[in-house]
């Protein structure tokens, strides 16, 4: 199994980049528009559409408000095994750690998935700093 391991550094205030990521059915406007087009709840899951068309059903597996942390299931595609975890760390007086990691399998995922996280992290790091500029 391959992990994936992303750690983008924000000037934004934790507390609102886990407001921003917890609110988990409104990824597409809060943390990742452009990447996202559309995300809604669905009972456990949330049903995430891609800019490229993709679909995908994410399990939500753990919301934990005290230790700012998310982690989801991506069920059904192509990938054998897919989660992910978002966990928020403050980063000096201000700023914010947010760690990104996915596990993957089969491996050859990794190159497709590994390019979707890189458009994700440049589109929550031009969010979340464009909101904590707002402020």
């Amino acid at each position: 199994m391959a992990s994936i391991y992303k750690e983008i550094l924000l000037d934004a205030d934790p507390a609102d980049v886990w407001a921003a990521i917890s609110d988990v059915g409104a990824a597409h406007i809060r943390l990742v528009p452009g990447v996202l087009v559309d995300a809604r709840l669905d009972g456990d899951a949330r049903i995430v559409t891609f800019a490229n068309g993709m679909v995908a059903r994410e399990l939500i597996v753990t919301l934990d408000h005290d230790a700012r942390r998310f982690v989801y299931a991506s069920v059904g595609g192509r990938a054998v095994h897919h989660d992910a975890s978002f966990q928020v760390f403050p980063d000096g007086e201000h700023g914010t750690r947010l760690v990104w990691i996915t596990d993957v399998l089969p491996d050859a995922l990794v190159e497709p998935i590994g390019q979707n996280m890189d458009l994700g992290a440049a589109a929550m790091k031009r969010t979340l700093e464009r909101e904590a500029g707002a402020r």
